[in-house]
């Protein structure tokens, strides 16, 4: 057993150290409602029984039946009306342990689509299996119990795409949330970078703000409002996104990143990841 000072975690041994980032657990019947999102830096993954409303970042989505639901860190949801007692599965993780640029490109997870995946009796039975043999191997001593997991994650979300359904409508509370939705979207849409000679064109809520015909300051309370956060927030926490994983994915040299997230000169783009990671690029590409 690893000692706390070791780990900062009471009770974390040595099997879970190699699946920090993750955890899969049997959903409750029934909770006091709104149940809102807790952790944002996790995506979640999961197997639902029922019959719900979910605020997915101002789009309400009914649950009827059976269904897999995939949430992106970025978006604020709840669950906010359920008809009757519910049952099922969840899965949340980090993007460290399953590829989270892989994720920002699934229609599961982008921003802006449906995140739910209606099944009928034989999906679900068949999805229903892989959520019991992960918790299984969860709760076991399986030595390479993450990597089995991470497979039967993936044979999940490609049985979801080749499922899924049409898009379901969507509505919007008010305008601020469709406005937040769609700073998001255009945010994502700029990631991942795939040349170094062609930068970020937006890199400031007032170039959002431009390219959305708004007022800089009605974006900005609009996106606090919806998600808690600032819009430079969102802004910075994707650009260090994308700085990490071209910092461990790329043989792109340290100013080429810099260059490509639309930094003037590398040492500006230096300072600001260690600001906001406390540490430098390249110490952080070593590690």
């Amino acid at each position: 057993m690893l000692s706390e000072e070791r780990t900062g975690i009471p009770g974390l041994n040595e099997v879970d150290l190699r699946l920090k980032g993750f955890k899969v657990h049997v959903l409750p019947e029934s909770t006091d409602l709104p149940v809102k999102a807790g952790r944002r830096d996790f995506y979640k993954m999961g197997l639902v029984n029922g019959e719900m409303t979910i605020n997915y970042g101002g789009q309400l989505l009914d649950i009827k039946g059976t269904a897999l639901f995939f949430v992106n860190p970025q978006v604020p949801h709840a669950l906010v009306r359920r008809i009757n007692r519910t049952s099922g599965y969840a899965c949340i993780f980090t993007e460290t342990f399953l590829n989270g640029r892989d994720l920002q490109d699934s229609p599961l997870f982008r921003v802006g689509e449906n995140p739910v995946v209606t099944l009928n009796a034989e999906q679900a039975a068949f999805m229903t299996g892989l959520f019991e043999k992960m918790l299984s191997v969860y709760d076991g001593d399986y030595l390479y119990k993450g990597d089995l997991i991470k497979n039967y994650m993936a044979l999940i979300i490609h049985e979801a795409l080749r499922i899924q359904p049409a898009q379901h409508s969507s509505t919007f509370r008010n305008g601020e949330s469709r406005l937040t939705h769609l700073f998001i979207e255009q945010l994502e849409k700029q990631f991942p970078i795939e040349r170094s000679d062609e930068p970020l064109r937006l890199r400031s809520p007032q170039d959002y703000a431009r390219h959305l015909n708004v007022h800089v300051n009605y974006l900005n309370r609009s996106v606090r409002e919806t998600t808690g956060k600032t819009t430079s927030a969102h802004i910075s926490a994707r650009i260090i996104a994308e700085a990490k994983a071209l910092l461990q994915h790329s043989d792109w040299a340290v100013a080429e990143i810099a260059y490509a997230l639309g930094f003037e000169y590398p040492a500006y783009f230096n300072n600001y990841f260690k600001r906001l990671t406390g540490s430098t690029p390249n110490i952080f590409r070593k590690v």
